[in-house]
């Protein structure tokens, strides 16, 4: 078995910014010394999630709104009392989503849905540059 570390970093523009990191996944999955295997893609820090969505325009426009719904903006944090930083929403929206996700891959390839991309949801109310940690498990 081999394990490979890789890192992804690219800079945001801020909040609920979806970006589509697939091919980035796939491109070091294709360069790894491995075949077949897991790949665990991982953002460290507490206000970006990593899932799966389909990416295209309707759900890029739904899924910010559901994620207003479920932790609203302008609702009152107590991490606001501590830091005043305008983010206790994004850190709520982050653990809810949660930081990794665990794809497998064969031949190179991620055994992905047809419709199912990898996406980094920014969540912070602020730009920032950010670090994907990919950890390839395989053979």
């Amino acid at each position: 078995m081999t394990v490979e570390t890789k890192k992804i970093s690219f800079s945001t523009q801020g909040e609920v910014q979806i970006i589509d990191i697939t091919d980035r996944v796939e491109k070091a999955v294709s360069e790894s010394q491995t075949t077949s295997g897991i790949v665990t893609i991982f953002v460290p820090g507490a206000t970006g999630a990593v899932t799966t969505i389909e990416y295209e325009p309707g759900l890029l426009k739904d899924f910010p709104k559901i994620l207003e719904r479920i932790s609203p903006k302008n609702m009152g944090y107590e991490h606001e009392l501590r830091w005043h930083d305008g983010n206790g929403h994004s850190h709520c929206r982050a653990s809810l989503l949660g930081p990794s996700l665990t794809v497998p891959y064969t031949q190179k390839k991620l055994l992905l849905g047809t419709w199912q991309q990898i996406v980094f949801i920014e969540l912070d109310v602020r730009p920032r540059n950010r670090n994907i940690i990919l950890q390839i498990i395989g053979e």
